[in-house]
């Protein structure tokens, strides 16, 4: 079973959970008491959004991400739907600007203000009216900018281009009407070219989202499917749900082959839903208990055994939903490689759970942190429509990197190789003692990190142009 593995070498062997000190959470909050079956919770490194209690229709908070401790009973609230708000998602794009979906069949774009709140934001910046029943799920595109899939009851999924200048939507650019029933769940693979569901008829299915084809379906007697998860670019899914006696489940699919999971295992007997979280970067897999305490977390292998089990977190207070916080909002300073925040409405608490890597050395460990998804789109939502696909733009999250690149974009091309922290290596003095020859070979080992990282870049900047012009030669081709 892969949770009592042989021993194996790995860096992540000994990432531990650490939550937060009380003054560090997020405390008084009135988290919804609503059943359905999501995360409740949205975060970026500027905000924490959470969906609340309100009376007649539906709200939720969104707290400056500083602003920890006791939360302000009147504290404003963005509330404009007319039921129950059942998702939320921060634009990945874009710090200030959140998409909802209620019960009342809508979905809205909210405008946050770079301030403390005053008072209740009411007017949406955008309002998408498609949908014939309550939409229970949205998803933000992962390269393209502004384009939004929603899902509803109606068992519709529908994509939104919200690049236009109309505040009110009523006709999304393209309807996929492939499910026979509700849709539990969506996930995109890297580029956002794939759509993989999980449907309340026990069926999982890759779909082309814009040609509205479905690639790939399957179903297994024994999985009950719940959750579903695209393994970044492992050609992988990773599912979670039930057996046939009611265990929580996990599996682990081939994305061009759902006949047969690669791998299916028993957790335990518990009723709660298991939210599967994968961090493509390090390629580590997070599946949190809802309603329990846990978080269980496994590294993902391309080859058998694929599934490789380290740790679990563990805790006394339940879950009821959780939000996770984008790599580039993380503390690199303290090797933390991710970050979630834990609902507990048992105590009105939102806890931050830091996962950590031990490690001695203060400096910064590039090994841990290779380049992650930017905050910056790499298409606009047209070219995505058009058939276009691409990648994420990529980022360092050492924390001077982007004043390094600026500064080696400016220097001449003779001259750009003997930076060092902002000194040129040719004009000091030779070192003299001892200690200042150490400084120097810290200083010039810091120097080949810089310039691994910038060929790293240009690397990735190669590859994303390479891809550019074989898209040009495809489209000229179809013309």
């Amino acid at each position: 079973m892969s949770w009592h593995p042989q021993y194996r070498s790995s860096k992540f062997r000994h990432v531990y959970g650490k939550a937060a000190n009380k003054d560090k959470c997020y405390d008084c909050v009135p988290i919804t008491r609503n059943v359905h079956d999501n995360h409740f919770c949205a975060v970026n490194p500027s905000f924490i959004a959470v969906v609340t209690e309100c009376a007649g229709g539906g709200a939720f908070l969104v707290i400056p991400i500083k602003q920890t401790g006791k939360l302000d009973p009147h504290y404003p609230k963005v509330c404009g739907h007319k039921g129950n708000v059942l998702d939320i998602k921060w634009n990945p794009f874009n710090d200030f600007v959140i998409a909802s979906c209620s019960e009342d069949a809508t979905v809205k774009i909210w405008d946050i203000p770079n301030q403390l709140l005053k008072r209740n934001i009411t007017t949406p910046k955008k309002e998408l009216l498609g949908h014939a029943r309550r939409v229970g799920l949205i998803e933000w595109h992962p390269t393209a900018d502004n384009i939004l899939f929603s899902s509803g009851y109606d068992y519709k999924i529908m994509i939104w281009n919200l690049d236009v200048k109309d505040a009110v939507l009523s006709k999304p650019v393209k309807i996929l009407d492939a499910h026979k029933d509700v849709v539990l769940s969506m996930s995109f693979n890297t580029d956002g070219s794939l759509l993989a569901t999980a449907c309340r008829d026990r069926k999982i299915r890759v779909i082309d989202p814009r040609a509205g084809t479905v690639l790939q379906e399957g179903s297994y007697k024994s999985h009950k499917v719940n959750k579903v998860l695209f393994l970044g670019n492992m050609k992988k899914l990773f599912s979670t749900g039930t057996s046939w006696w009611n265990n929580r489940q996990i599996a682990l699919w081939d994305q061009n082959d759902l006949s047969v999971p690669l791998l299916e295992e028993d957790l335990d007997g518990s009723s709660g839903l298991l939210f599967p979280i994968y961090d493509s970067d390090t390629h580590m897999l997070y599946v949190v208990g809802k309603g329990d305490g846990n978080i269980r977390y496994y590294e993902i292998s391309p080859e058998k055994p694929y599934l490789n089990y380290l740790m679990e977190y563990r805790s006394h207070s339940p879950q009821k939903g959780i939000g996770m916080m984008p790599k580039r909002g993380l503390d690199v300073a303290a090797c933390e490689i991710f970050r979630f925040y834990k609902l507990i409405p048992t105590k009105s608490l939102i806890e931050p759970i830091s996962m950590i890597v031990p490690r001695r050395s203060e400096s910064y460990q590039e090994d841990i942190y290779p380049l992650t998804a930017a905050a910056q789109p790499a298409l606009t939502a047209q070219e995505w429509l058009n058939g276009i696909n691409k990648g994420p733009l990529l980022v360092s999250l050492r924390p001077d990197s982007r004043k390094w690149l600026k500064v080696e974009e400016k220097l001449p091309k003779n001259e750009q190789m003997c930076l060092s922290n902002g000194f040129d290596i040719f004009e000091c003095p030779p070192p003299k003692t001892e200690n200042e020859l150490l400084q120097m070979y810290y200083r010039q080992q810091e120097e080949i990190r810089r310039l691994r990282e910038l060929v790293i870049q240009r690397d990735v900047q190669i590859k994303q142009l390479e891809l550019e012009l074989k898209n040009l030669r495809t489209n000229t081709g179809n013309y």
